[in-house]
């Protein structure tokens, strides 16, 4: 299964001009330097569950839980890990998977956009089922469980 995951590439490349600008992910770094705590506040706050839109439903328990993880983790993997989620090709690996997949991405992730990733990931995959959850973030098997779990375990036990 790939749940709102990032191949087959992020980064705005010659052979990927859809993807997104190397500038933002190095801001990400910049943030992450420049203030660790307040970029693992921001990130939960804000497009990751999509907290960043006039009608979410915030959950400040849900905000800190990402911050505790972010902050017991290595600085230093969390910024090799930002130029790596962004700019690994998963391009061939992608197109080797001969097992059923399950691609499962919500049309309103603001980290890592549908049309990127999941939309693309399906296409290259030889044997995928797309779901699109309609205005999902990114952080949708936190917020949205009840819909997600679901949909998981069908695939699972199919």
């Amino acid at each position: 299964m790939l749940v709102s995951a990032v191949p087959p590439l992020m980064v705005q490349t010659e052979n990927n001009p859809e993807g997104l600008p190397k500038a933002l992910f190095d801001d990400f770094q910049k943030q992450l330097l420049a203030n660790r705590a307040q970029f693992y506040y921001d990130v939960p706050a804000g497009p990751f569950y999509g907290f960043n839109r006039p009608d979410a439903k915030v959950s400040e328990p849900v905000i800190q839980n990402w911050w505790r993880q972010g902050m017991m983790g290595a600085a230093k993997a969390h910024y090799d890990g930002i130029a790596a989620f962004s700019q690994t090709d998963f391009t061939e690996d992608l197109k080797k998977i001969t097992v059923p997949v399950l691609v499962m991405h919500g049309s309103g992730d603001q980290v890592v956009p549908f049309e990127i990733s999941g939309k693309r990931s399906a296409q290259l995959l030889q044997n995928s089922t797309l779901k699109v959850y309609p205005g999902y973030s990114h952080g949708m098997l936190t917020i949205n469980p009840e819909v997600i779990n679901p949909d998981l375990l069908a695939f699972i036990q199919n």
